[in-house]
């Protein structure tokens, strides 16, 4: 997708963090953007910057939690533009701790959210982009914590480990059909969003709002607030898009860890072969 002028972008949790700044960089390439995100009014403001620096866009109220909003979400888009082009499954919320302290209402919000919102837009964007027969990608936002299991991080890094098995397997899938829809994973290190505070919009059904998530993710404030811009990350992913890239990451901070973690499960792997396990 060298082109990427006229083309339709979908971003979940397009509203504020990376998937802000991944409508900027679209915006930036001449893309018509269609929004959406859970928070009315920081949807319509951000939609609002967007507009005054030259962009179409379309605003879309969705909860990725639920399979219905996110078909509606495609049928707007389709209803308004007839196709999507790149698809961002975006939203995100982080919950942590200690694994045994872990609130199971923690572990279905942040897995309905940050793998099920995916599987959502698979599910409701793909058939549509393949019967369209057009070039188009499928972004979905995992993290380094998708390679990386740290602590405190239990639900986060489950949902983000999937999300990168579901992003190979979403290729294999397209490749095998022939399809001109490819797929990249985002696996972004320190990035300046509000993830610690994505409590924000917790629903009543998983224990209401809460201020602030940082202490039961094991995340000083620090690294969050000097990560990288969004819009730094949205330029990598257009970058990601064009090349038809899986792997979609920030910086080489986090090489070294997950080279050890291979290196590591290739050298038992060769034990257990030797008969020495």
């Amino acid at each position: 997708m060298d082109d990427l002028d006229g083309r339709i972008a979908v971003i979940t949790g397009g509203a504020s963090g990376i998937g802000k700044g991944m409508a900027e960089a679209f915006a930036a390439h001449g893309m018509k953007l269609v929004l959406a995100d859970v928070e009315k009014a920081v949807l319509h403001a951000t939609a609002g910057e967007l507009r005054e620096a030259g962009a179409e866009v379309l605003e879309v109220i969705c909860d990725v939690r639920s399979p219905e909003s996110v078909e509606a979400l495609a049928e707007r888009t389709y209803e308004v533009y007839g196709a999507a082009h790149v698809v961002c499954n975006n939203a995100g919320v982080g919950a942590g701790g200690p694994l045994w302290q872990v609130p199971i209402a923690d572990w279905k919000w942040v897995l309905e959210v940050n793998l099920m919102g995916v599987v959502h837009g698979i599910a409701a964007f793909v058939p549509r982009m393949i019967d369209g027969g057009d070039e188009g990608c499928i972004v979905n936002t995992a993290s380094m914590a998708g390679f990386i299991s740290g602590p405190s991080m239990g639900p986060y890094n489950a949902s983000k480990q999937a999300v990168v098995a579901i992003t190979e397997t979403l290729l294999w899938d397209l490749m095998m059909v022939g399809s001109a829809v490819t797929a990249s994973v985002l696996c972004p290190g320190w990035v300046n969003t509000n993830i610690l505070s994505s409590g924000r919009n917790r629903p009543d059904e998983f224990g209401g709002v809460v201020v602030a998530d940082n202490d039961r993710m094991g995340l000083p404030t620090e690294v969050v607030l000097t990560g990288h811009p969004p819009r730094f990350v949205g330029d990598l992913v257009v970058a990601g898009v064009r090349a038809k890239e899986l792997y979609i990451f920030t910086d080489d901070d986090f090489a070294e860890v997950v080279e050890g973690r291979f290196t590591s499960v290739r050298a038992r792997q060769k034990s257990m072969a030797r008969g020495a396990g």
